[in-house]
């Protein structure tokens, strides 16, 4: 773990629980995609970048979930690096309590706010073109989170964070984090049929050809959508689902499980509303979904 390995040419990552991306961008400078989870992956960031003598210039972060921007803090106050973040990421990145609240719906109990779902804030800039270096191009990847970006390096490195998941999680969980259906699977349609010398998922083994796995979290989505309406056969309220989902799965329930979960089957129900396939009834005070 935490284990430097070259991709292509000047393009390396970081082995760890989401994939760190290091780019050399001078003779002794380097630039970050993401920083690991917390304080202590920024730690060992940071014994890497000592190592090889490299000065840390910038962190391009993907998207704002914590395990992605944890090291940031750490690492903005040990270089003086820049950190980038696309769109509302940014602003997810520079006030992180956004997170556990967005995914609770409301202000997150104390049992949300800890590192696995709110990061240390860290004084993020909106990414730009302009920003990155030569060479190095963004390539939206929206669905899983709000904004969430991937990169292609001059390399032909392709950075593609957490738009894709492990066969083994899939088959292990059976649902995985979706803020946006819809827009997920468009993104994978486009992953699915993208040309690139080496792809880099940040939860999923690096490949050279990425075409299968994307297939796969396709048709995933479309099980777990499926499954979702076939569970709406009878009028239920939002929570009365996630509950059926729970079982569907075999999932434990935590508090950290509840709201990534129940996060996702609301967006899930969304999704089949205005696709048609969802109707909604008002009944007693409370919503219920219906298949149509």
């Amino acid at each position: 773990m935490y284990e430097l390995i070259q991709a292509a040419g000047d393009s390396y990552y970081i082995e760890s629980p989401a994939k760190v991306g290091l780019i050399r961008t001078g003779e002794d400078e380097v630039c970050l995609i993401d920083s690991g989870s917390d304080k202590d992956a920024g730690r060992k960031i940071r014994q890497i970048l000592d190592a090889h003598g490299w000065k840390l210039r910038a962190i391009y972060n993907t998207h704002s979930n914590a395990d992605h921007i944890g090291g940031n803090s750490y690492l903005q106050k040990q270089t003086g690096c820049r950190i980038f973040a696309p769109g509302i990421e940014c602003c997810f990145t520079r006030h992180t309590v956004l997170e556990p609240s967005f995914l609770y719906g409301g202000y997150p109990s104390s049992d949300l706010r800890h590192k696995f779902l709110m990061a240390a804030e860290s004084n993020a800039e909106l990414l730009s073109g302009d920003a990155l270096p030569d060479g190095m191009e963004v390539i939206p990847l929206p669905g899983h989170f709000f904004d969430m970006v991937g990169f292609r390096t001059s390399d032909d490195a392709v950075y593609l964070a957490d738009c894709l998941s492990s066969r083994e999680t899939l088959e292990k969980y059976g649902v995985t984090f979706i803020y946006d259906a819809g827009a997920y699977l468009k993104t994978l349609e486009m992953v699915k049929n993208m040309e690139g010398r080496i792809f880099i998922p940040a939860h999923a083994d690096v490949s050279e050809d990425i075409s299968e796995l994307a297939e796969y979290n396709i048709r995933k989505v479309h099980e777990s959508a499926e499954k979702i309406a076939c569970i709406c056969t009878d009028p239920l309220s939002s929570d009365d689902v996630i509950r059926r989902v729970f079982k569907e799965y075999g999932l434990a329930v935590s508090m950290q499980q509840y709201v990534l979960v129940g996060s996702t089957v609301r967006s899930y129900l969304s999704w089949l509303k205005d696709s048609g396939e969802l109707e909604t009834i008002a009944d007693d005070g409370m919503i219920l979904w219906k298949r149509t």
